[in-house]
């Protein structure tokens, strides 16, 4: 059976953007993006929700296409329009069941966010480790690492690497 990794930035108060979606807090240069880059060759599949997704037509990604070419895409939404000839797939009904298939099918899932439904898939145990590449700034508010979800998870640290940026990635494993 695959895994799914939570692989994302977050603020040293916990908050993965700041209000309106604002990411510019983070460090985007620097040896933890290059590590970040060489980690994306190791997934084969993406998840995202659909604010997540429609968050890159701010730069340049058009509907229906795939942010991350080497990557089968599963976006979570209702009401996403995207043309036929989409690149990505599009998950609006029984997500658990479908995200629990895909673990099936897939070796190593991305998570790319966002927050909300990175809650959903812990509050049901479906995310199996955590990337969080700790950036050393305080937002205050915006979109929670995983939202209003309340869960009792508890991870193993499996490493902390203190990059030069600044920014300190650590890994977990549920045990």
């Amino acid at each position: 059976m695959g895994s799914i990794t939570y692989d994302v930035a977050v603020s040293l108060d916990g908050y993965i953007s700041g209000p309106d979606d604002d990411v510019s807090a983070f460090p985007t240069e620097g040896d933890h993006v290059d590590a970040y880059f060489q980690r994306m060759q190791e997934y084969d599949a993406v998840i995202m929700g659909r604010k997540t997704y429609e968050f890159g037509y701010q730069h340049g990604l058009q509907p229906g296409q795939a942010p991350y070419p080497d990557m089968d895409h599963f976006i979570v939404a209702t009401g996403l329009k995207v043309p036929t000839d989409a690149k990505i797939q599009i998950i609006s009904n029984d997500i658990l069941n479908q995200v629990s298939a895909l673990k099936q099918t897939y070796r190593s899932i991305y998570l790319c966010g966002g927050g909300e439904l990175a809650g959903l898939l812990l509050a049901h145990d479906l995310i199996d480790q955590l990337c969080l590449k700790s950036a050393p700034v305080i937002l205050g508010h915006g979109v929670k690492l995983f939202g209003e979800t309340k869960s009792n998870a508890t991870f193993h640290c499996d490493s902390t690497i203190n990059h030069s940026s600044g920014v300190n990635t650590m890994s977990y494993t549920l045990p």
